[in-house]
């Protein structure tokens, strides 16, 4: 068995749209965002995760930076590749006689289309993988919020992340019904754009709009404990002159209304397709908020007054869906029929 695992390394990706987690040994060994740095002329990969990310809206002619991932679906084939190989090679940097066999988890959109699972499973094999199977965020979630998914007791489970929001009804071991649908984490930081854009006459990037939606995000315009206004900087649209605005997180609430009454509205329908029993569980059991979009400053009270229900937000929801990649991994004969 000691020879066996030397020879072959598990781990468990969860391939986000714009973070990247992979797990190893029960541990989270990278944390990066889904971002590449490539030199137009040459091709070649000049930084992965954190560091593109810093260059991200600064670059010049000679490097582009690509986020692979759009929707929480592989759009750049090539530059998943490179993204996948140099995060593996972070997990350790001993060179070995014999690189080791690489077995891989991947957690994908529940939504997700024959062709767009095809390109995950093809990148990662390119990246070195010798076996790969997959798992449905949702699924994983469910797992890594410590959800016993094998009883007959259904779990509604919503999944915001990046790219797409997962909403997933799950009962023995199989997801009964979903819904996934291409508006989250992204989509939110355009609103804060086109906000900033119209109202304010200040034009700025996605990263600062990614950092306005953390800092004084909000889903509703009477919170507890508000955020402190915060200060934006971008380009004035008449001037063309840098300038310096404030913004509070009442304003933040009202430009991000309409997106996320479109997933309060996707949470109803797929209420609606509930089975009666499983409803009857979910009346008592609650939803379930994971990933990025669930750490927006009442969201979950937002959805629980739409809902009529009671709303928890899992602890360390960022991570949630690795860490279910990761338990499924390690059960790979447990999970087995879970895992595609």
């Amino acid at each position: 068995m000691g020879l066996f695992s030397f020879l072959t390394r598990e781990i468990a990706i969860d391939l986000g749209t714009a973070n990247t987690v992979i797990i190893f040994n029960d541990k989270v060994v990278v944390d990066e965002p889904s971002i590449v740095a490539i030199e137009r002329s040459s091709g070649k990969i000049i930084a992965v995760g954190k560091r593109a990310q810093m260059m991200h809206g600064k670059t010049h002619d000679n490097i582009k930076t690509i986020r692979p991932l759009r929707d929480g679906v592989i759009a750049d084939f090539q530059a998943a590749e490179h993204m996948l190989r140099e995060m593996i090679k972070m997990i350790n940097h001993k060179k070995s006689l014999f690189p080791p066999a690489l077995k891989m988890v991947i957690c994908i959109p529940s939504g997700i289309t024959e062709v767009e699972e095809r390109a995950v499973k093809d990148s990662a094999e390119q990246a070195g993988a010798k076996e790969v199977r997959l798992i449905h965020e949702p699924m994983a979630a469910a797992i890594g919020i410590g959800i016993d998914v094998m009883e007959p007791n259904g779990t509604m489970v919503i999944d915001i992340g990046g790219g797409t929001t997962e909403i997933a009804v799950i009962a023995l071991g199989g997801i009964v019904n979903n819904k996934s649908i291409r508006i989250a984490g992204d989509e939110l930081n355009a609103d804060i754009e086109e906000y900033m854009r119209k109202q304010h006459n200040i034009v700025i990037g996605e990263r600062t709009s990614e950092f306005i939606k953390i800092e004084v995000g909000a889903a509703i315009s009477e919170i507890d404990n508000p955020p402190s206004d915060y200060a934006v900087h971008g380009r004035d649209l008449l001037t063309g002159i840098p300038k310096e605005i404030y913004v509070n997180y009442a304003e933040i609430a009202h430009c991000l209304d309409k997106s996320i009454s479109k997933i309060e509205a996707a949470v109803l329908n797929a209420l609606e397709m509930t089975p009666p029993e499983l409803a009857a569980d979910i009346y008592k059991t609650g939803i379930y908020l994971v990933g990025g979009g669930s750490l927006l400053r009442g969201l979950d009270k937002r959805i629980s007054l739409k809902t009529k229900l009671p709303v928890h937000v899992a602890e360390d929801p960022l991570r949630a869906v690795a860490r279910g990649t990761g338990i499924a991994l390690k059960n790979f004969h447990k999970f087995n029929f879970l895992i595609k």
